[in-house]
């Protein structure tokens, strides 16, 4: 697979947010795109409250790739969660560019989603009544509610098309997902996550349902993308030969962060 298919057809844009640095506690470095400030999480059962992350402070710069790891029940993917706006911290703030994202209304909130940020999971999460090229277009469609300049469909599907296609998934556009192998379908799924040119890839355990050989592909795929694009992504990952190439890991053992 070659590491540069991408280069030309997902690039990046503007963020459809914009810029408040006014906050005193916010890092003042333009180069910051995402940061957690104190972030506490607690479960309630009943009457008894189980602590899952405790007080964790970080910064994502762009352009950068960072691993988190940790042992499973760690709050790895907890935090992956919070830093993509899918959960809510007990206390504590998520900042994007210095925007508070809990002030931001709810649609808004979606849009940050939608449009900033792309999600992979371990278990691909693709629509089983849908094909392949249709899993890789509904970010597109839901996100036409956000933008009036948005793309044409026809625009949508040639760049879904083109994506397939360089990541060698061109004859299998009209397969659903039963039809697909695990790796196939991450490689679905990596593509559903960038069709709106995010600005943040966060993955959750992107190899954790393949084998080696598969994984591996995988990850190349995800190094080819910060290579050639300077593709910012937060990575929270068992796997040791991602934790090796990354620019920067960060270790969570029982809900903090280990120096």
């Amino acid at each position: 697979m070659n590491n540069s298919y991408l280069c030309d057809i997902v690039t990046s844009k503007s963020s459809p947010f914009s810029t408040n640095m006014s906050n005193p506690t916010v890092n003042d470095n333009n180069h910051t795109l995402l940061q957690a400030i104190n972030i506490y999480k607690e479960y309630k059962s009943g009457e008894q409250i189980l602590p899952v992350l405790r007080e964790i402070s970080l910064s994502v710069e762009k352009g950068e790739i960072v691993v988190i790891v940790g042992a499973s029940g760690a709050g790895k993917s907890t935090l992956l969660h919070i830093l993509g706006a899918l959960d809510t911290p007990t206390s504590g703030s998520l900042l994007y560019k210095g925007n508070d994202v809990s002030r931001l209304s709810p649609s808004k909130q979606a849009e940050l989603r939608n449009r900033v940020f792309g999600f992979v999971f371990q278990f691909y999460h693709l629509l089983p009544d849908f094909t392949a090229l249709e899993n890789v277009l509904l970010p597109c469609f839901i996100g036409k509610q956000f933008s009036k300049n948005a793309p044409s469909k026809e625009n949508f599907h040639n760049r879904a098309v083109s994506l397939l296609e360089r990541v060698g998934l061109g004859g299998r556009l009209t397969h659903k997902p039963h039809k697909l192998s695990g790796g196939e379908k991450q490689r679905v799924a990596i593509v559903r996550a960038l069709i709106n040119q995010p600005e943040l890839l966060l993955c959750d355990e992107p190899t954790g349902n393949l084998d080696t050989q598969t994984g591996d592909g995988i990850r190349d795929m995800i190094w080819g993308l910060n290579k050639t694009m300077h593709q910012t992504v937060v990575i929270v990952t068992h796997d040791q030969g991602m934790a090796d190439q990354a620019d920067r890991v960060i270790k969570i053992t029982d809900g903090r962060i280990i120096y």
